[in-house]
C-alpha cells in the first residue's frame, strides 16, 4: 500500500471513530446513561451547554441527573457532520435535531431544537474523545401542551422507548450495553 493510500485510510478510520463518538453521545444523553457519557469526554474536557452548564465536562455530567429529571423524552438526531483532522486533534461542526418533552408541574410541553455542536476532539492513548463541546441553537420550535401521543393506535404493540435502564434496548441487545461505549 502506498503512503498516500495509507494516510487516507488512517484519516477515514479516525473520522469513523469520531462519528461513532458523536453517535454514542446521543445515545448516552437520550438513555440518561451518565456512566457512558463520562467515557466520551477526556477528564479535562470542557462542555458549554449554555445556562445548564459551562465549564468542566465532568461537572456538567454530574449535573445531568438533575437537568434530565424534567425530561420525559430526549431524542437527539445527528444530521450533517463536518470534520477536519490534524494529527491527534480534530474539530467538528455537527448538526443536530433534538426533541425534548419536558415535565413542568402537572403538564408536558415539547421543545424541538435545531442546532449544532462545535466540537474539539483529541486522540489520547489511541482513543478519540471530546476535549471541548459547545451547543449552538439555530432555531427552537416549542409546543405547549405536548403534541406527543404514545397512545396513538399506530404505535399499538410497538416497543416504547424511555430514558434510563428500563428502555427496551437493554433487554433486546446483548452487545450494546448501558454504560459502555
Amino acid at each position: 500500500m502506498n503512503a498516500s493510500l495509507e494516510a487516507q485510510l488512517h484519516e477515514l478510520l479516525d473520522k469513523q471513530a469520531i462519528t461513532e463518538l458523536i453517535h454514542a453521545y446521543c445515545n448516552a444523553a437520550d438513555r440518561h446513561d451518565h456512566a457512558k457519557m463520562r467515557e466520551l469526554y477526556h477528564e479535562d474536557a470542557i462542555d458549554d451547554h449554555g445556562h445548564f452548564a459551562r465549564g468542566p465536562a465532568m461537572e456538567f455530567i454530574d449535573k445531568l441527573p438533575e437537568i434530565q429529571k424534567a425530561m420525559a423524552i430526549l431524542h437527539h438526531n445527528v444530521t450533517t457532520v463536518n470534520l477536519k483532522l490534524a494529527g491527534d486533534h480534530a474539530e467538528g461542526e455537527v448538526y443536530i435535531l433534538a426533541f425534548h418533552q419536558v415535565k413542568h408541574e402537572s403538564e408536558l410541553f415539547d421543545v424541538l431544537i435545531g442546532g449544532r455542536y462545535f466540537d474539539k476532539y483529541e486522540k489520547r492513548a489511541g482513543v478519540w474523545k471530546f476535549s471541548h463541546r459547545a451547543i449552538v441553537a439555530d432555531w427552537c420550535y416549542p409546543s405547549h401542551p405536548t403534541k406527543v401521543r404514545l397512545d396513538h393506535p399506530f404505535l399499538h404493540g410497538a416497543y416504547i422507548g424511555e430514558p434510563g435502564p428500563s428502555d427496551p434496548s437493554y433487554k433486546f441487545f446483548s452487545l450494546l450495553k448501558r454504560g459502555e461505549r
